[in-house]
C-alpha cells in the first residue's frame, strides 16, 4: 500500500496554517479537482478525495492537534491513538457525480455552513460523559526514540459492578421523581409588579438526578460509583518527546446515566541522554578530538542511537567544525523519515606534561611557519593595521 500525503502538502500548505488558511486551500483544491469539472479523469477524481480527506482532519482543531503531534497514526483509528480518522462529509452525499455534491455550491455551503453549527442543550439527568483523566510517564530517551509499551497503574472512578452503576441495590430499580417528572428541573411562577416570570431551579426532592432511589446498593452508598485499581497498557510510538500527549479513548472515568466513559491523555516526560542532545527529530553530539587528529585528519568512531559508525575526519579540521551524519537521528512522529546526527569537533588540548613532551610541543610550534595558520596571519595582519605598533 503507498504511504499516505502529508495533509498540508496536499492542501499546498506549511505546518501551522491557520483555519483560514485551510479553507481557502480547500476551497481551490477542490474547484480544481471537482469530478463536474474532469469527467472521466480517475487521477482528479483520487485528488479530489485526497482533497477532501486532508480538510476532514486540519478543518478540525482536535484531529488536527493530533495530526500535528503524531502524523498520520494520530488520526488513524486503527493506530491505537483513538483521535478517530476520516470518515468522510455528511455534505457530499448528494445526487452528483460519482456520489459526490452536484456543484460548487454544494460542497462550499455544506462545509462552511452547517459544519461549524453549535449544539443545542441537554437535559440535566441525561446521558453525561465520564470524568477525562491526564497521566503523565517519564521515559527513557532510546524508548523515546524506538517506542516502548508501558503498563499504568491508576486509581479511577468506575461503575459499580453490583448495581452496574445505577445506584440501586440489585433487584431493585429507579423511578421517575414525581415532583420534576424526570426533568430534574422544576419551573415556578413568580408575579410581580412588572408582569409574571418564570424560575426554573433544580428540584428539591431528586437534586436534579430526574429519578429516585427508594433502597440504593449498599456497596457503592446508591452513587453508582466505586474507586478501584486499574492497569492499563499503553503502546508509546517511536519519535515521542516531551510533553507529546497520547490520548486512550474510553480509559477515562465511567459515565454517567448511560453516557460514554472519558478519555485517557497520557503527557510524555523523557529523561535527558548522556551523549545526546534532541532538537526536533535531530540528534547532537560533542566529539572530543586531539590536535594531531584534527592537523592531520582520522578516522573516528562515533556512536549513534543503535550502534557506532565510523567516520572519516579530515585534514585541517577546525574546532568547532561540526559534521553530518544523514538519517541517525530520531523517527519522525508523522512518517518514515529520520533526523540526522550532528557531530561537533570539540578539540582538546593536553594537559599535565612533562618536561620532554613540553619541549617536542614547543619545536613544533616553531617549525611550523605562519603560512599554515591561515587565520592567525590574517588576523595579526590585521591588528597591525588597525591597532599600529606595540607601545
Amino acid at each position: 500500500m503507498a504511504e499516505k500525503r502529508d495533509y498540508y502538502e496536499i492542501l499546498g500548505l506549511k505546518k501551522g496554517a491557520t483555519d483560514d488558511d485551510v479553507k481557502k486551500a480547500f476551497r481551490k483544491k477542490a474547484m480544481e479537482y471537482h469530478p463536474d469539472k474532469n469527467q472521466g479523469n480517475k487521477d482528479a477524481e483520487e485528488k479530489f478525495k485526497e482533497v477532501n480527506e486532508a480538510y476532514g482532519i486540519l478543518s478540525d482543531s482536535e484531529k488536527k492537534d493530533m495530526y500535528d503531534r503524531f502524523g498520520h497514526a494520530g488520526v488513524d483509528p486503527n493506530a491505537g491513538f483513538g483521535a478517530g480518522g476520516f470518515s468522510g462529509f455528511s455534505g457530499f452525499g448528494g445526487a452528483g457525480t460519482a456520489g459526490y455534491a452536484t456543484d460548487f455550491g454544494d460542497i462550499f455551503g455544506d462545509l462552511f455552513g452547517g459544519m461549524f453549527g453549535g449544539g443545542g442543550g441537554r437535559r440535566k439527568n441525561g446521558p453525561r460523559k465520564g470524568r477525562d483523566l491526564q497521566q503523565t510517564v517519564t521515559i527513557k530517551f532510546k524508548e523515546a526514540a524506538f517506542g516502548t509499551k508501558k503498563k499504568l497503574k491508576m486509581k479511577m472512578q468506575a461503575d459499580c459492578p453490583d448495581c452496574h452503576g445505577t445506584g440501586a441495590k440489585d433487584g431493585t430499580a429507579k423511578r421517575v421523581c414525581p415532583t420534576c417528572n424526570g426533568a430534574g428541573q422544576v419551573q415556578t411562577q413568580q408575579k410581580t409588579p412588572f408582569g409574571s416570570f418564570s424560575n426554573i431551579s433544580t428540584c428539591p426532592e431528586c437534586h436534579g438526578a430526574g429519578e429516585i432511589i427508594d433502597t440504593p446498593c449498599e456497596k457503592c452508598g446508591g452513587t453508582g460509583k466505586i474507586i478501584k485499581d486499574v492497569t492499563i497498557s499503553v503502546d508509546i510510538p517511536a519519535g515521542v518527546d516531551n510533553d507529546s500527549i497520547i490520548p486512550i479513548r474510553g480509559q477515562g472515568e465511567a459515565g454517567s446515566n448511560g453516557g460514554p466513559a472519558g478519555d485517557l491523555f497520557i503527557i510524555i516526560r523523557v529523561e535527558p541522554h548522556e551523549l545526546f542532545t534532541r532538537i526536533g527529530d535531530d540528534l547532537r553530539i560533542d566529539m572530543p578530538i586531539t590536535f594531531d587528529q584534527a592537523a592531520l585528519g582520522t578516522t573516528i568512531v562515533v556512536p549513534t542511537l543503535k550502534e557506532k559508525v565510523k567516520y572519516k575526519v579530515p585534514a585541517g579540521t577546525q574546532p568547532e567544525t561540526v559534521f553530518r551524519l544523514k538519517g541517525k537521528g530520531v523517527k519522525s512522529l508523522r512518517g518514515n523519515r529520520y533526523g540526522d546526527l550532528y557531530v561537533r569537533a570539540v578539540l582538546e588540548v593536553p594537559t599535565k606534561l612533562n618536561a620532554g613532551q613540553k619541549q617536542k610541543i614547543k619545536d613544533l610550534g616553531e617549525s611550523i611557519g605562519s603560512d599554515s595558520y591561515v587565520k592567525k596571519s590574517a588576523f595579526g595582519k590585521l591588528v597591525d593595521k588597525l591597532c599600529g605598533g606595540i607601545s
